[in-house]
């Protein structure tokens, strides 16, 4: 929690401040009013005494009572800013780095458990503070200086007091013991039960198909009961605070009257009014040393599992990505622009696990098309993946327009190139936000040049056949949209960009075969300045590439033509032929 506190701004510690001096001041002014009710009872007690003498002190306890409610309604105020302040810049700040993270340091949490981080330990650290400055103030406050109001009037009742508080001081420790192994669990089962509801939402079509709702309903049971038990034991101790604080108010209640009976029947008549005004007063400074260590007794129970979330929160700040800017960026040589150099490139995932892509060499220059094909799980993807420095590479370097891309500010490098992954990701808007997304050198785009994009990606036709046009609503991952359509948005929002590079990751699979053919026929003739490198498992879609690398388990097993690679690559030989006809094949390139 200090860790997190370092991150409030001036004016939310002025207005914590502000909140502790009303809460002192509430204290006080509640401390205040058992002073009248003595004055009271001692007018009350004295001869000669006529109603008007008591409006005084009776409208002084008004006015005290009413003061001190609208000095605990400012500590509420500014507890309640300094917490959605402080939890939005929170939020605000998780997010982004979020952002920054590269795929190794997202895949190190899980994007069920950031999204929790993100949303319920903020909330859980947001109540905290606003129960804090309401609560962890007035507790310690109240407590001290209603004891300090009572020391000296009555050993005995003093005693009951002392009694009291330690009775409530051990039941609070034996139920926080209890708690907080327990609380310290809830987070990470609720990152277990919001991965089942993500995962059985995303996947509803395939749970369907297969009428699999009861393993999910069980999957999800098995989740939820877990986090309910979890909640129901913590809770059932918090409940359990309630009944014991009361009996034990209770319990000093009736040690004070008792104690106040013996005393008052002890001394004699003179002194028996003294002793009952001071017996009330008492009574209600000691209900307010209860009161405040109950207060400290509710928070606590609410603290351990605020300390699990602010950890989990820091943990997210503190790991930074990995694919950072260079100190000393380079730019790039005009001549040298377009092209891509691969040598001796090796990358694993991690620094002892096996390669997925291992001494790879190529060289792509401006205005030539490489493609990549192989089985699944051979490296294709991670490969382009690490020309925009989603990844950084293990051994070797790549080259981009002359320059290593770790040398690139990653701003600059990300606007040289034209990205569209194997599945096309669309944003809740609609269509002119989607393509013209993000910041390049080109933006803001104009209309035209979305249309051009539009059309270069075969999308211009279904897009203008809706009446709201550009302005068509784009739903969350674009589920209003079939496969086909998606990919083509993206692929123009790629275009629309105009980057030097294209990066199309298996970004033709969603087409049909017409769709494809004439897509690729136009980024031929229309962007034969643009050097594309296509990652596809269709023949079809890469026989006219200048240059064709198989892979097989990360390593380039072939590279060539599409001639040269069927005359004599196994490994090509057995796609092709899997696929299309030798008449087929021998008409390409």
């Amino acid at each position: 929690m200090i860790q997190l506190f370092k991150r409030l701004t001036k004016r939310e510690w002025a207005m914590m401040l502000s909140a502790v001096f009303f809460t002192c001041l509430t204290v006080y002014l509640e401390l205040e009013v058992p002073t009248y009710i003595s004055k009271i009872t001692e007018l009350l007690g004295t001869e000669n005494t006529v109603l008007s003498d008591l409006w005084q002190p009776a409208l002084w306890m008004v006015f005290l009572s009413l003061f001190a409610f609208l000095s605990s309604v400012t500590v509420g105020y500014f507890a309640s800013r300094v917490a959605a302040s402080f939890t939005t810049n929170l939020r605000e700040d998780v997010f982004n780095r979020v952002l920054d993270y590269s795929q190794s340091e997202v895949k190190q949490f899980s994007i069920p458990s950031l999204l929790t981080r993100t949303t319920n330990d903020i909330t859980q650290v947001q109540t905290m503070i606003t129960m804090g400055l309401q609560v962890v103030t007035r507790g310690p406050i109240m407590a001290i200086w209603a004891l300090s109001k009572i020391l000296g009037k009555s050993e005995h009742w003093l005693m009951a007091v002392v009694v009291a508080v330690v009775v409530n001081v051990l039941m609070t420790t034996v139920l926080m013991t209890l708690a907080f192994p327990k609380q310290s669990l809830i987070q990470t089962l609720t990152d277990k039960l919001n991965a089942v509801t993500r995962e059985g939402l995303m996947g509803i079509r395939v749970v369907r198909a297969y009428n699999a709702e009861d393993y999910q309903d069980d999957k999800f049971a098995s989740a939820n009961d877990e986090v309910t038990k979890l909640n129901l034991f913590v809770y059932r101790l918090m409940a359990i605070m309630n009944p014991i604080m009361t009996g034990i108010s209770s319990g000093l209640t009736l040690a004070i009257y008792w104690i106040g009976a013996y005393l008052i029947n002890s001394a004699a008549v003179s002194g028996r009014l003294s002793i009952f005004s001071d017996m009330v007063v008492f009574m209600s400074y000691a209900m307010q040393v209860v009161m405040g260590f109950l207060l400290m007794g509710a928070l606590f129970m609410v603290l351990p599992r605020t300390l699990v979330s602010a950890r989990r929160i820091n943990q997210v700040l503190d790991l930074h990505s990995s694919i950072e800017n260079p100190e000393i960026p380079q730019t790039p040589e005009i001549e040298n622009r377009g092209t891509v150099v691969f040598k001796d490139v090796t990358f694993r995932y991690a620094p002892t696990a096996s390669p997925v892509i291992e001494n790879v060499n190529f060289t792509a220059k401006k205005g030539e098309t490489v493609a990549f094909i192989g089985s699944t799980g051979s490296g294709k993807s991670s490969l382009v993946s690490l020309i925009p420095r989603f990844y950084d590479v293990s051994q070797g370097e790549i080259l981009v327009d002359g320059v290593n891309v770790q040398d690139y500010q990653l701003e600059e490098l990300r606007n040289r190139v034209g990205y569209i992954p194997q599945s096309a990701v669309l944003f809740s808007g609609d269509i002119k936000s989607n393509i013209d997304f993000g910041e390049s050198s080109e933006s803001p785009l104009s209309e035209e040049a979305m249309w051009a994009a539009l059309e270069l990606a075969q999308a211009k036709t279904f897009v203008e056949e809706k009446e709201a046009g550009l302005a068509l609503e784009v739903s969350q991952g674009g589920k209003n949209f079939s496969g086909g359509q998606r990919q083509r948005l993206a692929i123009a929002r790629a275009l629309a960009r105009k980057p030097e590079i294209l990066i199309f990751d298996d970004s033709f699979s969603a087409l049909d075969y017409k769709t494809d053919r004439i897509l690729r026929q136009q980024l031929a003739e229309k962007t034969s300045d643009l050097t594309k490198l296509i990652v596809a498992q269709r023949i079809s879609t890469i026989m006219d590439a200048d240059q064709i690398l198989v892979l097989d388990q990360g390593q380039v097993v072939g590279q060539g033509t599409h001639k040269e690679l069927l005359a004599s690559n196994e490994v090509y030989q057995e796609i092709a032929y899997s696929q299309l006809s030798k008449e087929e094949l021998e008409n390409g390139k």
